[in-house]
């Protein structure tokens, strides 16, 4: 006589099912003002990202521009069309179209350079953490001269001395001299943060059964210590992406950030602050107004990921 079959065992969740029926989720689908941050920080990524699909012109294409249509006000304003939605510019150019391609240059600065500064920060607060001793206190020097300065000024003097030993250089170098220059001003929060957390870490029982089995200090840094400092780090970033983005715009409208031929979003507010008290204000006010959204879904967003993160918040 046959055993009757046990019935089978429950499949362990995968990691998308656990974030839904995690914390993180249940916060964040509790709260409105995450919810609302995080679609307009979607929809504007989304059309910086397809501009190419989304804006109804390429205001970069020479060969479109018409002269005839420059200064026009937004659609819904007498002497306005409906071709331009958000009006032109001096030259002819679509608002609507400028703001999403000059949008897409001002994320890409900004995420790229946070990258950079969060790689750089956190890889030399775990060296400083961990290790301690000189190599603690060099770093930390360097920290507290680095923030002795306004970030926007050594911003400024990186760019400048990038400017000057590159003066005929492309875009694509001009591009990573700029990233260069927000990225060396932001990874000092980073490794301020990661090497308090790391010095926590490294006394706890883990870490030093880890040490007895001869694990080597590389190893206990990448694989113990890192994982268990990422929370703060990915609070920090998120904050740092609306700063990196500001410091990027404050650059391009003094005249020392992206390339002319690849405007941002801060080269836009330049070229429209010039006719700010002309009566065009629609020039300068769209871009400066998409550069404020951007900046202020994000921080929202970093205001949330805080709390989510931390259980004392909650």
């Amino acid at each position: 006589m046959s055993q009757p079959s046990s019935p089978p065992a429950p499949s362990a969740p995968n990691a998308l099912q656990r974030f839904f029926d995690g914390d993180v989720w249940h916060s964040f689908r509790s709260s409105p003002v995450a919810m609302l941050a995080a679609v307009i920080a979607l929809i504007c990524v989304f059309c910086a990202v397809f501009a190419e699909f989304v804006a109804p012109h390429n205001p970069f294409d020479l060969a479109s521009l018409e002269l005839m249509d420059s200064r026009l006000p937004p659609a819904w304003m007498e002497g306005g069309s409906s071709k331009y939605l958000l009006g032109t510019d001096d030259q002819g150019r679509d608002i609507l179209s400028a703001l999403m391609y000059g949008a897409r240059i001002s994320l890409f600065v900004g995420l790229a350079s946070v990258l950079l500064s969060m790689v750089l920060g956190v890889g030399l607060g775990l060296l400083a953490g961990f290790v301690g001793g000189r190599i603690d206190a060099l770093i930390m020097r360097v920290c507290d001269v680095m923030l002795s300065f306004p970030s926007i000024l050594i911003a400024l003097l990186i760019d400048g001395v990038g400017r000057a030993m590159f003066p005929n250089a492309h875009d694509t170098l001009a591009f990573l001299v700029l990233i260069l220059a927000i990225s060396l001003t932001g990874w000092v929060q980073y490794a301020r943060t990661v090497r308090g957390t790391t010095m926590v870490e490294r006394n706890k029982e883990y870490v030093q059964a880890a040490r007895v089995i001869g694990v080597t200090p590389l190893r206990i840094m990448r694989r113990h210590v890192l994982p268990n400092v990422l929370g703060p780090v990915l609070v920090l970033a998120t904050i740092q992406v609306a700063s990196a983005i500001i410091t990027e715009a404050t650059l391009s409208f003094l005249g020392v950030g992206v390339p002319p031929t690849s405007p941002s979003l801060g080269t836009l507010i330049r070229v429209g602050n010039d006719f700010l008290f002309s009566g065009e204000w629609w020039i300068t006010i769209w871009p400066g107004a998409m550069l404020v959204l951007i900046a202020l879904s994000v921080n929202l967003l970093g205001d949330w990921l805080r709390d989510a993160l931390n259980p004392r918040l909650r």
